[in-house]
């Protein structure tokens, strides 16, 4: 067994028993590795210390449960692992920068951290080969886009340090809070619509970049007074990834895909542009799909762009 498999086993584990006070010593047990071991282990390849992990994930599913006011907040803290009010109230504003009651009376979109699929990190797919991994299926190959796509709709500035590397930070999840905006709009959609998502520098000021979230329009259509963008004509890396629900596809399953494409990339030595794009395409599936386009700088034989 590799030893990320055996970190892999523990994560598991410790999903189907967040209500359990498992001790660091009682978990390399699962893994089969020295306690000592077992922690450095876990940290490097979590990136979080393994209490720290447990907490933040207990963190994350007593949000899930927050919009239900039948329930007080004292049960679901004490159903998460969380032995007072207090403590719960003061780990989910340090994550969060909002309190349990804020959050429920105010719901926002929240960065959380994910639980990690470690096989991601040692399995590098061919072009046109898909990967299955737990609860996603991703597929990465080339696409030439002859004629650009326009869209329009909303955009801001968004803190790098809040959502890189995503899965793994907390806190208001500022893309997510555009999306609402778009969402909440009046504009009209086409009727083979796609929506797009894109993350570029622009005009951000420095820590920050620009994001994008909107809908496909004529070429040429009227804006309306929205923001607008287009992917533009080019050559892509497409990574296509599925994940059992919408919810899943714009949280874990999105952080797994774009870690892993952005290694994917670096393993075949290839070098993106200035901007990547989420796109969303309509589809009957029981899965929900996404795209992701990362924009390929094409270098000649001489090294030269």
């Amino acid at each position: 067994m590799h030893a990320w498999e055996s970190i892999q086993k523990v994560v598991d584990y410790i999903e189907d028993n967040l209500q359990e006070n498992n001790t660091p010593e009682e978990l390399s047990k699962v893994a089969m590795l020295s306690p000592f071991y077992f922690q450095r282990l876990f940290t490097r390849l979590v990136k979080r210390p393994v209490n720290e992990y447990i907490k933040m994930r207990r963190l994350a599913k007593a949000c899930e449960v927050l919009g239900d006011k039948s329930r007080r907040i004292l049960d679901i803290a004490l159903d998460y692992g969380f032995n007072s009010h207090e403590y719960f109230t003061k780990t989910f504003k340090s994550a969060f920068s909002i309190t349990p009651d804020e959050y429920r009376n105010h719901p926002v979109p929240l960065n959380q951290v994910t639980k990690p699929d470690l096989l991601l990190g040692y399995v590098h797919i061919d072009e046109d080969v898909p990967l299955i991994s737990k609860g996603i299926v991703l597929e990465i190959n080339r696409n030439t886009l002859d004629e650009p796509i326009h869209f329009i709709g909303f955009s801001g500035h968004v803190s790098i340090t809040g959502h890189v590397p995503g899965g793994n930070v907390t806190g208001i999840d500022e893309p997510g809070a555009i999306w609402e905006r778009f969402h909440e709009s009046d504009i009209p959609m086409l009727i083979d619509w796609r929506n797009i998502g894109i993350s570029c520098k622009g005009d951000a000021p420095e820590g920050c970049f620009t994001y994008f979230a909107g809908t496909e329009a004529a070429p040429g259509a009227d804006s309306g007074g929205y923001a607008t963008r287009q992917l533009p004509s080019g050559n892509y890396i497409v990574c296509t990834f599925e994940a059992e629900d919408f919810e899943a596809l714009v949280t874990d399953a999105i952080y797994k895909a774009g870690d892993y494409t952005e290694s994917w990339l670096k393993k075949k030595g290839l070098t993106r542009g200035n901007f990547m794009a989420e796109l969303y395409t309509p589809c009957n599936s029981s899965f929900a799909i996404m795209e992701m386009w990362y924009p390929i700088i094409e270098i000649n034989e001489e090294g030269k762009i």
